[in-house]
């Protein structure tokens, strides 16, 4: 065995265990193992922190150990246990890429486009090792690749009371790009899937038909095998009745990333583009239909149908994903700025969104060898690449909303809606729906001043809007 026969087939444990392919950096971990690198080394030509790819290490070895039921693999040993595996023919690797494990083989191949095995020869390879425990079916063939993840205890146990103890039926997780939706699903995923049968992750980045949405989740939902044809086309256009069917036979949970991409730009928030209206209708019949599955939507924005369905007693429910707090420091850490006392500055100033104070942090390092009072002297707060980011969701705005948040980015202290100014021409109607609308895309601050709300938005988009002018 060479360390490309490892990699395929140490891949196909992932696959098979996370329901993910292995991302750049676990391969690399795996062929620094392979030759007897130091994490330090591996580190070094990735241009990493040695402690970053010791934790992704730690949990690489984690999926493989549980994979091959040998609690004792390791980076150490990893290379000798995949050769004695091979000598025992317990693992063999054959042309095509199909893999032999013991008495079991499966085409390598778990991509959407292509057809999956029977559902009979897919539980021998989603079962888990301990028989005791529940078999469970993933496909996070569209989920991005996980990023370090901080601490969100207090969300995943909301999350995970939602979903385990609540049966919540439709979940939108919702917050600026970079804010950390991805992540939190990512780490809610392995403590809760074996309470489904089924998991699959699907974006939305394509903006596809409902009705091409609708035969893939079928399709995944029994268990690969092809939708029957004739397919009822109407039945899918008109609220997802076909795939309600399945998640009442089966506990399922399905992620649909990016969900913004189906939403109009130039309208006010949730407002669907033309031809697919009818996500609205499929998303109001999974709240209110009985079944015992979960849909969780990630969005930039939050669709009408949550605010008309959700509560607290009902079974709809949405998370306004917030930046974090002092958790936030470890981005520093990773990126090696200096002076700690200092960085509660930085997180407020970008109110926590681990994408930006990521992306600062870089421009840190780059222009000021990181250090972070060198940085905040300047009284312009730095973009830098955050730009195209806030760009891509100041665009979908409307001329109302434009004007709105470019009074809001003028006003020195939180603005009272009520005593809007005379140039502001909308009526107190319009001024409150573009209001609405501006707080579902997560683009202003509530604050509460003498009983009354104010509002206000955040510093870096304040300084986007204020360069705009």
């Amino acid at each position: 065995m060479d360390v490309e026969e490892a990699l395929k087939f140490t891949d196909h444990l992932a696959l098979t265990t996370t329901g993910k392919h292995l991302d750049s950096l676990q391969k690399a971990i795996l062929r620094g193992a392979w030759d007897n690198q130091k994490y330090k080394e591996i580190a070094q030509e990735h241009h990493r922190s040695e402690k970053y790819v010791k934790e992704v290490g730690f949990k690489l070895w984690k999926i493989i150990s549980s994979a091959l039921d040998d609690q004792q693999l390791c980076k150490a040993n990893f290379r000798a246990k995949l050769e004695n595996l091979q000598a025992s023919n317990i693992v063999s690797l054959v042309g095509n890429g199909c893999i032999h494990i013991g008495n079991i083989s499966a085409e390598n191949v778990h991509s959407p486009e292509v057809s999956q095995p029977e559902p009979q020869d897919k539980d021998k390879f989603n079962e888990k090792t301990s028989n005791s425990e529940p078999k469970v079916h993933l496909d996070l063939g569209d989920a991005p690749e996980p990023n370090l993840f901080y601490n969100r205890t207090s969300e995943l146990t909301t999350l995970k009371e939602w979903i385990l103890e609540n049966h919540t039926r439709l979940i939108a997780i919702l917050g600026l790009s970079g804010i950390g939706k991805t992540a939190l699903t990512l780490q809610l995923i392995p403590q809760i899937q074996h309470e489904f049968d089924r998991i699959i992750w699907r974006s939305l980045r394509d903006a596809p038909p409902l009705a091409s949405l609708q035969t893939d989740l079928i399709q995944f939902c029994r268990g690969g095998a092809p939708v029957p044809a004739p397919y009822p086309e109407e039945r899918a256009t008109t609220g997802g009745l076909p795939l309600l069917e399945y998640l009442r036979s089966h506990r399922c949970l399905l992620i649909l990333d990016d969900i913004q991409t189906i939403f109009s730009s130039q309208q006010l928030a949730g407002n669907y583009q033309p031809g697919y209206e009818n996500y609205g209708a499929f998303f109001k019949q999974i709240a209110e239909s009985s079944h015992n599955s979960c849909l969780i939507l990630l969005s930039w924005e939050k669709p009408r149908e949550i605010a008309a369905v959700e509560g607290e007693n009902r079974p709809c429910k949405s998370l306004q994903l917030n930046g974090l707090g002092p958790e936030a420091q470890e981005i520093f850490r990773e990126k090696g700025l200096a002076e700690p006392e200092k960085w509660s500055e930085l997180i407020d100033l970008y109110r926590g969104n681990p994408l930006w104070l990521n992306i600062i942090a870089t421009l840190i390092q780059d222009l000021f060898g990181g250090s972070v009072s060198e940085f905040l002297s300047y009284d312009t707060l730095f973009l830098g690449d955050l730009e195209s980011l806030l760009q891509q969701q100041c665009d979908r705005l409307t001329a109302s909303e434009q004007q709105v948040i470019s009074w809001l980015a003028s006003a020195i202290e939180p603005a009272d809606i009520s005593k809007k100014p005379d140039n502001l021409q909308l009526s107190p109607p319009e001024l409150l729906k573009v209001m609405q609308s501006l707080g579902r895309r997560s683009l202003v601050e509530t604050v509460k001043q003498n009983g009354r709300s104010h509002f206000t938005i955040e510093p870096a988009i304040r300084e986007y809007i204020t360069n705009k002018k």
